[in-house]
């Protein structure tokens, strides 16, 4: 709080004062007292009044720092009235109470907004487990059917079996730190499992994948990174081009491995590069080629921050995508 701020506060009450004071002077004046004995009487009153005001001014500030101090205190801010004195007059007694009172019933309406949250969240992973039992099913019927049937629904269930576990991990991005366990893994045995879980649609999709150098060691939740890549390798799929190519390579950068996935697929306009993390943003393309969710690559946005790696992408129209991962050292890891 500044003075200025202060002052005009209480313009109403000097105002007020101003006028109490102008009309005790007419009445002095009136009843005889000589004009000496007003202006000193005037001169006394306002010296006292500037004095009352600069130690209120004082007194104010003071309490305005210290619950600033209490506040800058405090991880959960919410909790800031619960933690204030008693102090101060009655007034300020009644904001905080008010203060209080609000908070409780802010807390209490997260609390059962979490709530519906959590088991919404655990409805959601219940059904992803439950679908895959059909799903697996379905693919086990459609073996006896003729090759031209079966690859067509092959795809088709490969499709459905995408979308029910990008729905799972979305389910499980809000609380990453309960699921994923960062370990030490061989990145080549996990390109080799993503590679295999998509093997379908790689190969309905006429891609050619190419490996270099990745025996290599990283630190990271095995689980999240095959989804991660999973959801790379669909794109590629999705937004292929001709001859269509994806080429995974490694590389170290002293304690951290780089892991670049390069396609030579349609590519991404250059302005649409800054939104393609958004949810539910899926760009030209996906409106031209029809069946992108927006949900990928905001996934893999969320799944790597949570396991502290860096993910970067560019491209160029007509040229491809290159989406390059940095697994971090093991000492830098932290659960976000």
């Amino acid at each position: 709080m500044t003075m200025i701020e202060f002052v005009s506060d209480r313009l109403g009450q000097i105002a007020i004062r101003t006028v109490f004071m102008a009309a005790a002077a007419v009445f002095l004046r009136m009843t005889g007292t000589q004009t000496g004995i007003i202006v000193l009487l005037g001169s006394v009153w306002i010296l006292v009044f500037l004095c009352a005001q600069i130690v209120d001014f004082i007194r104010c500030r003071s309490r305005l720092q210290e619950l600033q101090s209490i506040m800058d205190g405090l991880d959960k801010k919410y909790l800031f009235a619960e933690c204030v004195s008693k102090g101060g007059n009655a007034y300020e007694r009644s904001l905080l109470d008010l203060s209080r009172r609000a908070g409780k019933a802010m807390i209490a309406a997260v609390s059962d907004a979490e709530a519906a949250q959590r088991a919404y969240r655990e409805y959601v992973e219940s059904w992803v487990h439950e679908m895959k039992t059909p799903i697996t099913a379905a693919g086990l019927i459609c073996r006896n059917m003729d090759s031209e049937n079966r690859r067509k629904l092959s795809r088709e269930l490969a499709q459905i079996e995408a979308h029910v576990e990008r729905a799972l991990f979305y389910a499980r991005a809000e609380s990453p730190e309960k699921d994923f366990m960062v370990c030490k893994v061989n990145l080549g045995e996990i390109a080799a499992q993503v590679i295999g879980q998509h093997r379908a649609l790689l190969i309905q999709s006429g891609i050619r994948v190419e490996t270099c150098d990745l025996e290599q060691t990283i630190y990271t939740d095995s689980k999240w990174t095959v989804f991660i890549l999973g959801q790379l390798l669909q794109n590629a799929a999705r937004y292929k081009g001709n001859n269509p190519v994806v080429i995974l390579s490694a590389r170290k950068l002293g304690t951290q491995v780089q892991l670049v996935v390069q396609d030579n697929g349609i590519g991404i306009p250059e302005h649409e590069l800054p939104r393609v993390f958004e949810r539910g943003y899926t760009g030209s393309n996906g409106r031209i080629r029809g069946g992108s969710t927006g949900m990928g690559l905001y996934l893999c946005r969320k799944l790597t921050e949570s396991l502290g790696m860096d993910l970067r992408i560019a491209s160029e129209p007509g040229c491809g995508t290159t989406v390059t991962l940095t697994f971090p050292a093991k000492g830098n890891l932290t659960k976000s």
